[in-house]
């Protein structure tokens, strides 16, 4: 657990299988793991995880009447400060879940998330994000929580006639939206001249599912000292440096992390961060190989490029953790823990990940285990695009050792 400085809340997590959206029971139980990680990440600990199968969500209370009875008697026999679902709830079902459970706080998967971006966002541009994705998150959720707002205006006099509570309470958050929406359009403008003024250095954007090691490799690559912590969502801001392999300059970017089941309003907030990614020559896609679902999480990486990405672009995958490696894959229900000594660098390059077409390279940034071999990879990709660019400077390109 980390220590946060404040007393550790006690969580009770909800998980449900659902055969409508073809979830199954080991699925479900890899999100609530990730449900899990994620708590702890906001500061809290797990202390119950309670699961069902249901064909599709109970409309009023999106999990079945016994799941509910249960819940409410470990309550009763247990210290707990929260329910966490690890689905997004509906307005209905929050206000319904809450009226069962008074005095415990309930939050879905998006919530939590959102909580967690709000205490990482570091500069003005992230918290903005993170505010609108907030307020976007909370007007179809009002039930009475006038007194929760700020009030940034007077009462008297902008209040119409026969306007309640929870009308002026949606019409402050619809101005809030509005104007951090003009606050982000400002600040797009000025990292689009910024994006304009780096000129046509060839851009690499390092992408990959959340706590993947992107940072430490932008740590180990730039010489810099990006904050990276072993946490969910270490880092918001896109952080840009300017770099050189061999005798060929270009910026990297290190991007926010992806994960599943990213709320829909933090997707629409970061739309500019998302720029980076849309707008790089290179993409190198970091993957945790040692994580046990780390296909899956390259799966969710890679839907989410084809998303963002109206043309394919030269990417390397990046398997990093080499170190932790502890799996192989035997087949579809079977993961066998194999020791790190019998796999060999030339032995994971024969495997299967290395056969799915595009350049792979394994590498451990902690431990700065083939990283030239990575910079090599590199150095060839980002030369071709840079050579296009600037044919003058092709006397440049000679054999040199790779920098240290």
């Amino acid at each position: 657990m980390y220590y946060t400085g404040k007393k550790t809340e006690k969580a009770i997590l909800v998980g449900v299988a659902l055969q409508s959206k073809d979830v199954t029971y080991n699925q479900m139980c890899e999100y609530l793991d990730e449900l899990s990680f994620l708590a702890e990440t906001a500061g809290a600990e797990t202390v119950k995880i309670f699961t069902q199968n249901l064909d599709k969500p109970v409309h009023a209370t999106f999990i079945g009447k016994g799941k509910l009875e249960e819940i409410q008697a470990y309550i009763e026999e247990h210290e707990t400060d929260m329910i966490i679902f690890d689905d997004e709830l509906s307005p209905t079902q929050l206000r319904n879940i809450e009226g069962m459970f008074k005095g415990i706080k309930v939050l879905d998967r998006t919530n939590l998330i959102l909580d967690i971006f709000a205490s990482r966002a570091r500069t003005a541009h992230a918290k903005t994000q993170v505010e609108l994705a907030q307020y976007q998150y909370l007007l179809p959720r009002l039930t009475g929580m006038w007194t929760h707002l700020e009030r940034q205006k007077g009462g008297i006099g902008l209040r119409g006639p026969g306007e309640t509570e929870i009308e002026t309470d949606r019409r402050i958050i619809r101005d809030k939206i509005t104007r951090l929406k003009e606050e982000l359009s400002k600040i797009d403008r000025q990292k689009m001249i910024q994006r304009k003024n780096r000129g046509k250095l060839v851009r690499v954007a390092l992408v990959g599912y959340t706590n993947v090691g992107k940072s430490t490799l932008m740590n180990l690559l730039s010489k810099s000292e990006v904050f990276a912590e072993n946490k969910l969502f270490a880092t918001l801001d896109t952080t840009v440096r300017k770099i050189a392999i061999k005798n060929v300059p270009l910026l990297l970017a290190d991007t926010v992390g992806f994960i599943r089941k990213l709320p829909h309003h933090l997707i629409e907030s970061f739309k500019s961060t998302l720029d980076e990614v849309r707008e790089a020559d290179v993409i190198l896609h970091i993957v945790d190989i040692s994580h046990p679902q780390f296909e899956d999480q390259m799966r969710v990486v890679n839907e989410t490029l084809a998303e963002l990405l109206k043309d394919p672009k030269p990417t390397i995958t990046v398997f990093n953790k080499i170190d932790a490696f502890r799996y192989v894959k035997k087949d579809d229900d079977d993961l066998t823990p194999i020791l790190r000594e019998n796999y060999s660098l030339d032995d994971l390059k024969q495997m299967w990940m290395s056969k799915q077409g595009g350049e792979t390279v394994y590498i451990s940034a902690a431990k700065k285990e083939n990283i030239d071999e990575l910079k090599e990879k590199l150095y060839a990709v980002v030369k071709d695009i840079h050579s296009a660019r600037f044919p003058y400077n092709d006397f440049l390109y000679q054999d040199l050792e790779i920098e240290e």
